[in-house]
Order: C-alpha cells, then sequence, then structure tokens
C-alpha cells in the first residue's frame, strides 16, 4: 500500500468518486516547512485557481491535510487525473509517515 498526502482537491468525496470510483480513508496530517502558494492552470474552459506545496525558508510553516492509504493502483489513477503543473515527491509527514505528495512541476 502506497499514501498519498492530500492538501486540496482530492479530499473532495466528489473528486474520489471521480477519480478511484470509491471514497478514500485518511486521517489528519501536517507537513512541515510547506506553504500553499497560488497556481493558475488552464482547462478546458479558461484558467482555474489552485493551491500547489512549495518549501518554505521557514521551518515552521506547515500545510495541513489528510493522509490516505491508497493502492499502487489508486497511485496511478492520481497521476492521470493531476495536471502537468505538478509533480509527485515523496516525503514525510509529521507522524512519521513517507507520502506521497503532488508538488509544483
Amino acid at each position: 500500500m502506497e499514501h498519498i498526502f492530500s492538501y486540496g482537491t482530492l479530499q473532495s468525496k466528489e473528486i474520489q468518486m471521480q477519480v478511484f470510483n470509491k471514497l478514500l480513508s485518511g486521517t489528519l496530517d501536517q507537513l512541515k516547512g510547506y506553504k500553499l502558494k497560488d497556481l493558475k492552470i488552464e482547462e478546458e474552459f479558461g484558467m482555474a485557481d489552485y493551491f500547489v506545496a512549495t518549501p518554505s525558508e521557514n521551518p515552521s510553516d506547515e500545510i495541513n491535510g489528510i493522509v490516505f492509504t491508497v493502492s499502487s493502483e489508486d497511485l496511478i489513477k492520481a497521476d492521470q487525473f493531476e495536471s502537468n503543473a505538478y509533480k509527485r515527491v515523496q516525503i514525510t509527514l509529521k507522524s512519521g509517515i513517507v507520502a506521497w505528495i503532488y508538488m509544483e512541476n
């Protein structure tokens, strides 16, 4: 099993059903030393506003989110869902769980 840390869209039950065809179970967690910044992504009907995780120079910065346990097949589905504006990297959460996160590409 794999872990994905979501700080945005993948927390939505509607998006989970669309991407994974099921609801994910997860727990609250935090990513220390990172912050969110605005990111504009071109979509079918124009530009849309999103957030993206980026390393912070302030070690006390943190991003709140949910860590989900997923299969390797689910991870591939998440990769296909996320736009080219994001890349998937491994990080260690405050809880000590090693998880994948989508960051700015």
